[in-house]
């Protein structure tokens, strides 16, 4: 049985370890979208995250590609 990777970690704990990891610039580069772009800030990210699915699964297989997770 496989045990989800993201259990337990909120969306906010994700974008954070996110911008800790590689700065808000390169999180744009490398998820292109605006909320990472223009004036970021981990609030109007998670405003757009959370109304956005398939950007949100980009930020989460992100964090799980960075932490090693399966």
């Amino acid at each position: 049985m496989a045990t989800d990777p993201l259990h337990g970690k909120t969306l906010e704990a994700i974008v954070t370890e996110l911008v800790e990891h590689f700065g808000w610039e390169e999180l744009g580069q490398i998820i292109r979208i605006n909320c990472f772009n223009s004036n970021p800030g981990i609030k109007s990210s998670l405003t757009f995250l959370r109304k956005t699915p398939w950007a949100r699964k980009k930020a989460e297989d992100l964090y799980i590609r960075i932490t090693g997770q399966k």
